[in-house]
């Protein structure tokens, strides 16, 4: 028998022996059976074909009857505060994506002016920083890393990437300026959080890297679980600069959240069948017409998630950057994320 069919038929197997006492299934371990890790697992499901499936779903036309008891039920569930929504009749959204997208009113999220750097979009703190030997914290404890983030390095002209042999120099070549740190931080987004991404800076994108990879959960507790979970996943990466030198931003898709847009970028499909997990491809922004990117002011839109996810920056900046915030807290899109 084949090993995908081995697999197949020892399924159910392994999901009992994750639901019942361990004592329940000792028999079969006597025999020979060894269920896989849970991290194994989890990794064998198909979380790019169940998401591409939610996404269909979700682009339904619900009944205008089903719209408030199914928008009431996700709003009871999640937290989802309504009065913030820029439309709050739920009979409004015709379907699942356009509800989970929902604008908000102008109001709602005031920029701060005063600090350089805003949080780009609500959500929970997860890590924040200095970068420090090429390993960045996903959760305490947890790292990934730099390089596998950010994808390998090319000789290409139009990235802020040139080749090299050691993770310093990799380091280095991010950090442009002399006296300069490489930060980062972590933001999740949960299911209930408005889902879209603003510009967290005055800052110009050039380039742009997508990564198809997995879509598994990027919840706080999957991020301790699953070591270098960020680099495994779908992920887009924005590369720039700002008044302080490197700047990214990187949208990190998850299970049902193959959907990442970015609203200059029409060129970009994720969670595609045409591309193949561990690729990646690259697009830039500067052209003979446009020699400087895609400028972005702070607070400007930049992007959306059906669902939730999660968003990682990581910039260059003087050393004594300070950042406002305390892990594990919420914030709201325009709340100061640190400055000068």
């Amino acid at each position: 028998m084949s090993r995908p069919a081995l697999k197949l038929r020892s399924w159910p197997l392994m999901v009992l022996y994750y639901l019942l006492p361990f004592s329940a299934l000792r028999p079969l371990s006597r025999v020979g059976w060894r269920p896989v890790s849970r991290v194994a697992l989890y990794k064998s499901v198909p979380t790019r074909l169940l998401s591409r499936a939610w996404g269909r779903l979700n682009q339904v036309e619900l009944p205008h009857w089903l719209r408030g008891p199914v928008y009431s039920l996700y709003i009871w569930t999640f937290g989802v505060n309504m009065k913030e929504a820029a439309v709050e009749d739920l009979h409004h959204y015709r379907n699942l994506s356009e509800f989970f997208r929902r604008k908000l009113k102008p109001q709602a999220r005031p920029v701060c002016g005063l600090h350089s750097v805003i949080s780009p979009s609500d959500g929970k703190i997860l890590n924040f920083g200095q970068v420090k030997n090429c390993e960045v914290e996903q959760v305490k404890g947890v790292t990934y890393s730099l390089e596998s983030f950010l994808g390998p390095r090319t000789s290409a002209g139009d990235l802020p990437f040139s080749p090299d042999t050691s993770c310093s120099s990799f380091k280095n070549q991010l950090v442009t300026r002399e006296g300069n740190e490489l930060y980062h931080c972590v933001i999740y987004l949960a299911p209930g959080d408005y889902h879209c991404f603003h510009s967290p800076t005055d800052w110009t994108v050039s380039h742009r890297r997508h990564f198809p990879g997995s879509l598994m959960s990027v919840n706080p507790g999957m991020a301790r679980w699953i070591k270098e979970l960020f680099c495994h996943n779908e992920r887009v990466v924005l590369t720039g600069d700002w008044k302080h030198g490197f700047f990214s931003l990187t949208a990190v898709g998850a299970t049902n959240v193959g959907s990442i847009r970015i609203y200059f970028d029409r060129d970009l499909h994720t969670n595609s069948p045409e591309y193949s997990k561990g690729s990646y491809n690259d697009f830039s922004f500067v052209t003979h017409a446009n020699k400087e990117g895609i400028p972005m002011r702070k607070g400007e839109h930049l992007g959306e998630f059906n669902l939730g996810s999660t968003i990682v920056l990581i910039f260059e900046a003087p050393k004594d950057f300070d950042f406002k915030l305390k892990a594990g807290q919420k914030i709201r899109f325009g709340e100061a994320l640190g400055s000068l």
